[in-house]
């Protein structure tokens, strides 16, 4: 299973589209550090201001953790739709260039070269979000330093800087989590079809929908939020609540990946009956 992991993997990055994500994010996070350090903390100030004739706020809030926090926000979109440019690749893009029948000839049975191709997607999904991670907090402390979180909501809380290297990894853990479970989707919509685009459409389509769905102001909608899997794609935010809510993080963490694997076994019964024309 090794040598197949290495040789998928090689294969990826052989792909230019693979860069795309990376290139992105190393694009991106930086104009988002850039933009607040050009506008001095406002973010910070808008959230403090009803607090500013009762408390005293002291240290510095405007700093790495924070903007990180804010960044963490493209997991909805963003970041799935990168994700989903390599993952809606996987199998549809072997089907696209005709190599199937050349690939499955090899020893290696369907299963395997299956699973491969999952962890290879799973593994490109963990680079990327560690990249987002590395840089977001690499350049922040940099242009912004470390300081107390402040976490806004309908209560607001102020984390001591202390516990924010453990936090912010159990954070980008979860949001890890999140991100596997979108690229289970688009793998699973690579079996579908013969042509990368429709993976990508498919999985965004259904994130959209999904969101939707769940934030209607209906009785349906609160009955099937819980079985959504969009609907704990957010548990990243409870890494960042005092205390730790860990039934939250547990429940959210089960759904998430109970639906990854759901799609992973859709994937493997697709692909096992598939009839390989090229």
């Amino acid at each position: 299973m090794g040598i197949l992991v290495r040789l998928e993997l090689l294969k990826t990055f052989r792909k230019w589209r693979t860069f795309i994500g990376f290139l992105a994010i190393g694009l991106i996070i930086p104009l988002v550090h850039v933009a607040f350090k050009l506008e001095g903390g406002s973010a910070v100030r808008s959230v403090t201001r009803a607090l500013e004739g009762d408390f005293f706020l002291a240290g510095n809030l405007f700093n790495t953790y924070f903007i990180t926090q804010l960044i963490l926000n493209s997991l909805w979109v963003h970041v799935p739709f990168l994700i989903s440019l390599v993952a809606g690749d996987s199998l549809a893009g072997e089907a696209t260039a005709g190599t199937f029948r050349l690939l499955l000839i090899r020893p290696p049975s369907r299963s395997a070269i299956l699973l491969a191709k999952y962890l290879t997607t799973l593994l490109y999904t963990a680079s990327l979000v560690l990249l987002l991670f590395a840089l977001s907090l690499g350049l922040g402390v940099v242009l912004f330093g470390t300081g107390d979180l402040l976490v806004p909501g309908r209560i607001l809380t102020v984390l001591p800087e202390a516990l924010l290297p453990g936090r912010m990894a159990l954070a980008f853990a979860l949001a890890l989590a999140a991100m596997w479970c979108v690229a289970s989707l688009a793998f699973f919509f690579s079996s579908l079809v013969e042509n990368a685009v429709g993976p990508i459409v498919g999985t965004m389509a259904v994130l959209v929908v999904f969101l939707v769905l769940g934030s209607l102001p209906m009785d349906l909608s609160a009955q099937v939020r819980p079985y959504l899997f969009t609907s704990h794609m957010n548990v990243w935010q409870s890494a960042f609540a005092d205390p730790l809510p860990w039934d939250t993080v547990r429940t959210a963490v089960a759904w998430l990946a109970g639906h990854a694997i759901g799609f992973y076994l859709a994937t493997w019964y697709i692909f096992a009956r598939k009839d390989i024309l090229s």
